[in-house]
Protein backbone atom coordinates (compact mmCIF):
# COMPACT_ATOMS: atom_id res chain seq x y z
CA UNK A 1 0.00 0.00 0.00
CA UNK A 2 2.73 2.35 0.92
CA UNK A 3 4.33 1.85 -2.65
CA UNK A 4 1.09 2.52 -4.34
CA UNK A 5 0.81 5.95 -2.29
CA UNK A 6 4.46 7.21 -3.11
CA UNK A 7 3.99 6.01 -6.72
CA UNK A 8 0.55 8.15 -7.28
CA UNK A 9 2.04 10.94 -5.36
CA UNK A 10 5.06 10.99 -8.19
CA UNK A 11 2.11 10.66 -11.02
CA UNK A 12 -0.20 13.64 -9.62
CA UNK A 13 3.44 15.66 -8.97
CA UNK A 14 4.09 14.88 -12.80
CA UNK A 15 1.14 15.60 -14.38
CA UNK A 16 0.55 19.10 -12.25
CA UNK A 17 4.68 19.63 -13.76
CA UNK A 18 3.47 19.23 -16.84
CA UNK A 19 -0.15 20.63 -16.94
CA UNK A 20 0.70 24.65 -16.55
CA UNK A 21 4.26 25.95 -15.77
CA UNK A 22 5.05 27.74 -12.58
CA UNK A 23 3.82 31.10 -12.00
CA UNK A 24 7.03 32.62 -12.27
CA UNK A 25 7.84 31.31 -15.14
CA UNK A 26 4.89 32.99 -17.13
CA UNK A 27 5.16 37.16 -17.54
CA UNK A 28 2.54 38.74 -16.75
CA UNK A 29 0.77 41.27 -18.49
CA UNK A 30 2.10 44.00 -16.94
CA UNK A 31 5.61 43.41 -17.64
CA UNK A 32 5.53 43.42 -21.49
CA UNK A 33 5.73 47.67 -22.83
CA UNK A 34 3.01 49.89 -21.47
CA UNK A 35 0.08 50.43 -23.91
CA UNK A 36 -0.11 53.95 -23.16
CA UNK A 37 2.79 55.92 -22.62
CA UNK A 38 3.56 59.66 -21.32
CA UNK A 39 5.74 62.25 -23.19
CA UNK A 40 6.32 65.96 -22.79
CA UNK A 41 4.69 65.81 -19.18
CA UNK A 42 5.10 69.10 -17.19
CA UNK A 43 4.02 71.67 -14.59
CA UNK A 44 4.09 75.55 -14.26
CA UNK A 45 5.71 76.73 -10.75
CA UNK A 46 2.82 78.16 -8.47
CA UNK A 47 2.41 81.57 -6.99
CA UNK A 48 3.06 81.44 -2.84
CA UNK A 49 -0.53 80.82 -1.54
CA UNK A 50 -2.29 79.27 -4.91
CA UNK A 51 -4.81 76.79 -3.82
CA UNK A 52 -4.36 75.08 -7.77
CA UNK A 53 -2.14 74.16 -10.42
CA UNK A 54 -2.05 72.15 -13.51
CA UNK A 55 -0.24 69.37 -15.13
CA UNK A 56 0.30 69.03 -19.30
CA UNK A 57 1.72 66.39 -21.08
CA UNK A 58 0.95 63.81 -23.85
CA UNK A 59 -0.36 60.32 -24.30
CA UNK A 60 0.33 58.52 -26.59
CA UNK A 61 -1.62 54.68 -27.23
CA UNK A 62 0.06 52.49 -28.45
CA UNK A 63 -2.14 49.31 -29.03
CA UNK A 64 -5.16 48.71 -31.46
CA UNK A 65 -7.87 49.69 -29.10
CA UNK A 66 -8.86 53.05 -27.96
CA UNK A 67 -8.52 53.49 -24.05
CA UNK A 68 -9.58 55.78 -21.64
CA UNK A 69 -7.95 58.25 -18.61
CA UNK A 70 -10.41 57.79 -16.26
CA UNK A 71 -8.75 59.74 -13.07
CA UNK A 72 -5.44 60.90 -11.80
CA UNK A 73 -4.15 61.43 -8.68
CA UNK A 74 -0.79 62.86 -6.73
CA UNK A 75 0.87 63.72 -3.56
CA UNK A 76 0.95 67.21 -4.40
CA UNK A 77 -2.89 67.97 -4.22
CA UNK A 78 -5.94 66.74 -2.34
CA UNK A 79 -7.44 66.44 -5.27
CA UNK A 80 -6.49 66.10 -9.22
CA UNK A 81 -8.95 66.03 -11.91
CA UNK A 82 -8.53 65.70 -15.57
CA UNK A 83 -10.13 69.15 -16.65
CA UNK A 84 -11.33 70.68 -19.94
CA UNK A 85 -10.96 74.41 -20.76
CA UNK A 86 -13.10 76.44 -23.26
CA UNK A 87 -13.94 80.11 -23.70
CA UNK A 88 -17.86 80.91 -24.42
CA UNK A 89 -18.30 83.96 -25.59
CA UNK A 90 -15.34 85.80 -23.64
CA UNK A 91 -16.04 83.68 -20.99
CA UNK A 92 -13.52 81.04 -20.03
CA UNK A 93 -15.71 77.69 -18.85
CA UNK A 94 -13.24 74.74 -17.17
CA UNK A 95 -15.38 71.13 -15.97
CA UNK A 96 -14.19 68.07 -15.06
CA UNK A 97 -14.34 65.26 -17.44
CA UNK A 98 -15.84 62.86 -14.98
CA UNK A 99 -16.30 60.07 -17.95
CA UNK A 100 -12.63 60.78 -19.04
CA UNK A 101 -10.47 61.54 -21.69
CA UNK A 102 -10.79 59.22 -24.99
CA UNK A 103 -7.21 58.10 -26.25
CA UNK A 104 -7.29 56.91 -29.58
CA UNK A 105 -6.58 53.44 -30.84
CA UNK A 106 -2.31 53.81 -32.21
CA UNK A 107 -3.07 57.87 -31.89
CA UNK A 108 -2.45 60.71 -29.32
CA UNK A 109 -3.96 63.47 -27.35
CA UNK A 110 -2.42 66.32 -25.95
CA UNK A 111 -2.94 67.83 -22.62
CA UNK A 112 -1.78 71.47 -23.04
CA UNK A 113 -2.48 74.56 -22.01
CA UNK A 114 -5.76 76.79 -22.93
CA UNK A 115 -7.16 72.98 -23.21
CA UNK A 116 -7.31 69.94 -21.63
CA UNK A 117 -5.01 69.66 -18.88
CA UNK A 118 -4.64 67.67 -15.35
CA UNK A 119 -5.79 70.22 -12.66
CA UNK A 120 -4.44 70.04 -8.83
CA UNK A 121 -6.89 71.18 -6.60
CA UNK A 122 -6.01 71.69 -3.01
CA UNK A 123 -1.73 72.31 -3.12
CA UNK A 124 -0.38 71.20 -0.36
CA UNK A 125 2.82 73.94 -1.29
CA UNK A 126 3.61 75.81 -3.87
CA UNK A 127 5.09 73.96 -7.01
CA UNK A 128 8.43 75.27 -7.18
CA UNK A 129 10.40 75.37 -10.61
CA UNK A 130 12.84 72.48 -11.08
CA UNK A 131 10.42 70.31 -8.96
CA UNK A 132 9.57 67.36 -10.12
CA UNK A 133 5.61 66.71 -10.02
CA UNK A 134 4.75 62.26 -9.41
CA UNK A 135 1.36 61.66 -10.77
CA UNK A 136 -0.55 58.27 -11.12
CA UNK A 137 -2.79 58.11 -14.28
CA UNK A 138 -5.37 55.29 -14.06
CA UNK A 139 -6.65 54.02 -17.56
CA UNK A 140 -9.58 51.88 -18.34
CA UNK A 141 -7.70 49.54 -20.24
CA UNK A 142 -3.55 50.13 -19.33
CA UNK A 143 -4.43 50.10 -15.71
CA UNK A 144 -2.32 52.84 -13.99
CA UNK A 145 0.80 54.63 -15.62
CA UNK A 146 3.24 56.53 -13.73
CA UNK A 147 4.28 60.32 -15.37
CA UNK A 148 6.89 62.80 -13.50
CA UNK A 149 5.53 66.56 -14.28
CA UNK A 150 8.71 68.22 -14.61
CA UNK A 151 7.80 71.91 -13.00
CA UNK A 152 9.06 74.70 -15.47
CA UNK A 153 8.97 78.73 -14.32
CA UNK A 154 5.96 80.75 -13.98
CA UNK A 155 4.69 82.14 -17.79
CA UNK A 156 6.13 79.08 -19.49
CA UNK A 157 5.29 77.90 -22.64
CA UNK A 158 5.96 74.37 -22.22
CA UNK A 159 8.87 72.15 -21.02
CA UNK A 160 12.46 73.22 -21.98
CA UNK A 161 13.52 69.52 -23.04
Amino acid sequence: MARSWVFLTVVLSAQAAWAEPPTAARAPASAAAPAVRVERAWSRATPPGARAGAGYLTLVNSVDAADRLLSASSTVAGVTEVHEMSMTGGVMRMRHLADGLVVPARGSVALAPGGTHLMFLELRQPLVAGQVVRVQLRFERAGVVPAELRVEPIGSKGPAR
